[in-house]
């Protein structure tokens, strides 16, 4: 019996590796070896990089607290420690996002806890 292929699911599988790599420059969006080298790569950063995007947003967000901080005369590992001394549960996206857009509520909230 000759040997089958299953050109259908071969086709179809190098079809989904070019159609991921549409937009790709030269030989990487129409010789699938190239085009699959590419994508998988590109599918590896993706996934990394879904993890590295939340630590450089917290990264983002202590910067932007510890600046407002500095300008009310603390610091911002003193003000969160006094956040949490105080029982005042708000998290960094949410200060940081005080500290930049409502200077006024988030000054109130430092004079607050570091009486």
């Amino acid at each position: 019996m000759p040997r089958s292929t299953n050109s259908v699911a071969s086709r179809r599988r190098r079809k989904k590796i070019i159609k991921a790599a549409k937009g790709y420059f030269g030989a990487r969006k129409n010789v699938y070896t190239v085009a699959k080298n590419a994508v998988e790569k590109a599918w590896l950063y993706a996934y990394r990089d879904r993890r590295q995007k939340k630590r450089a947003f917290r990264r983002l967000w202590i910067a932007r607290i510890n600046a407002g901080a500095r300008q009310l005369g603390t610091t911002y590992s003193r003000l969160m420690h006094a956040l949490s001394s105080n029982g005042i549960q708000l998290n960094r996206k949410v200060l940081a996002d005080l500290a930049m857009n409502h200077p006024e509520t988030f000054k109130a909230i430092v004079e607050k806890v570091t009486k």
